[in-house]
């Protein structure tokens, strides 16, 4: 059933949603008594929380509007992106989860990712937790941003409220339950959030399939449109794609070894034994997902009676709701973007919040500040980010793919390479994680500025390689890290982190 103006019912749909987030943010503020309940939810997280909330914050707006926009233009070239994010979330959960759960606790009980590069390499001079604090604002600004753009352009095309106010209104939503709630609420908004968009990713590709006569009906019919659409090997014009092209569709799974936001529910989990739980379940919830959002773009391109262009093809999950279902049902479905939209922003907002509390307020402004002082600095610090996201999000034309590969691409090249190494190199300096940091971030902000040739490649493929080599010639050049280092090391690698993790 096709509406033109969103009915009563949607708007009731959209309403009752708000409000039951705005409780739990209530609910979850009873529960947050220090900057560690804040942060962290005092590690207190089971595994269905922990793999639902890693892949909502994962995933975000991009994983309804700028993943299906793609395939949609794109078509089957968009499954190289698809298979290097699965490839990427499984090594994260496999490689690193237990054993940056272990270390952290061990590393001084270590709250946030520049927190634990401190401890690990007892950073004296707090250089790698201002130069991580550093990035990690920067880049989840961009981050932010991209959410709400995504939120701007839901509420525009199903309220039909003006660009400036419907992104207004999402980013008061989410800076409201954040500033209450803290770690609590965002995770178990996102444990709810993850099942909604699970359920639309579902629900609307299989509907818009049973509705063009089955799948080889659709390919048939994406055949007859534009064949080239079929083929993952050629862009949507028929040119074969590139191995810089492919690589650089690719290179989007190195990105998950360095995100803030998603390596903070490695840490927060209750015991690194329910680890491999949480793996599975975040495995099976990725890969329908992504599934999901990949077919409702093929099959919008057969469905939908007018063809989306430019930014308006990141429209395209909207436009086959509005096209396809009942306003009951299309209210629930449209719901599941505002879902995938909050469940990223608000987490990204708190580990940049927690950024500008544990890495410059206690440092440089305030030492002695008290757990209660820094709990309402870091809920203050939610404002001004989203605040300064806002600004950036004023753009009607911004594409949230794009805003979200540059963020992507700084957190993976910045700290990926640095936290595999911390966690797995025995010999790695502070001054090779500094470096290392450093350099994977620049080159990020610097290949960005660059075309043509190589430079048309991510940037997050340059950054990370870099990046890692500039960390092993660094810590190489350094003296040897210290004893206590090298025990504290030692420690983690005999306990048994893949079973009990020391619980």
């Amino acid at each position: 059933m096709h509406f033109s103006a969103p009915s009563f019912i949607i708007s009731c749909t959209f309403c009752f949603y708000l409000l039951a987030m705005l409780a739990i943010g209530v609910i979850a503020y009873r529960r947050t008594a220090n900057l560690s309940d804040y942060i962290l939810a005092g590690r207190r997280l089971g595994p269905l929380v922990t793999a639902l909330s890693a892949g909502a914050s994962d995933m975000s707006g991009w994983l309804l509007l700028g993943l299906p926009g793609y395939a949609y233009a794109a078509g089957f070239e968009a499954i190289w992106i698809a298979l290097g994010l699965l490839v990427g979330t499984y090594i994260n959960w496999r490689l690193l989860a237990a054993r940056l759960r272990s270390y952290s606790r061990l590393a001084g009980d270590a709250q946030t990712l520049s927190d634990f590069l401190e401890q690990r390499f007892h950073d004296s001079t707090r250089l790698l937790r201002i130069l991580s604090g550093i990035f990690i604002l920067l880049f989840f600004t961009f981050y932010t941003s991209s959410g709400l753009v995504a939120g701007g352009k839901l509420f525009n095309a199903v309220f039909g409220w003006p660009y400036l106010w419907a992104v207004l209104a999402g980013t008061l939503t989410i800076i409201v339950y954040t500033f209450l709630g803290g770690f609590f609420a965002v995770s178990w908004t996102d444990t709810v959030q993850a099942t909604l968009m699970c359920g639309a990713l579902v629900a609307v590709p299989l509907t818009a399939i049973s509705v063009s006569g089955g799948w080889p009906e659709v390919i048939n019919n994406v055949s007859a449109t534009n064949p080239a659409l079929l083929n993952p090997f050629t862009d949507d014009a028929g040119k074969t794609l590139s191995l810089v092209g492919i690589l650089s569709l690719l290179g989007w799974g190195l990105g998950y070894f360095g995100q803030p936001h998603i390596l903070a529910r490695f840490m927060a989990i209750n015991c690194p034994s329910r680890l491999p739980t949480a793996r599975r379940i975040a495995m099976t919830w990725v890969t329908i997902s992504m599934t999901g959002a990949l077919l409702v773009g093929f099959t919008g391109i057969v469905t939908l009676p007018d063809t989306l262009t430019g930014a308006e093809t990141e429209k395209i999950f909207i436009n086959l709701v509005e096209l396809l279902f009942h306003p009951v049902l299309a209210g629930v479905w449209l719901a599941a973007i505002l879902a995938a939209i909050m469940s990223t922003a608000d987490s990204q907002l708190l580990v940049a919040s927690a950024a500008l509390t544990h890495d410059f307020y206690q440092i440089v402004i305030r030492k002695e500040a008290t757990q209660k002082e820094l709990l309402w600095v870091g809920r203050f610090g939610v404002a001004g980010i989203a605040a300064a996201a806002f600004m950036l999000a004023l753009n009607p034309d911004s594409k949230v793919l794009d805003l979200v590969a540059y963020a992507w691409a700084g957190f993976g090249a910045a700290f990926g390479p640095t936290l595999i190494l911390a966690l797995f190199w025995r010999r790695m300096t502070k001054n090779g994680a500094a470096t290392g940091i450093l350099t994977g971030g620049l080159t990020v902000i610097l290949w960005k500025q660059l075309h043509g040739g190589i430079f048309d490649m991510y940037e997050i493929i340059p950054g990370f390689i870099f990046s890692a080599l500039a960390i092993v010639a660094a810590s190489l050049l350094s003296p040897a890290p210290e004893p206590k280092i090298l025990a504290q090391f030692d420690q983690v690698r005999r306990n048994d982190i893949h079973a009990t993790g020391g619980c």
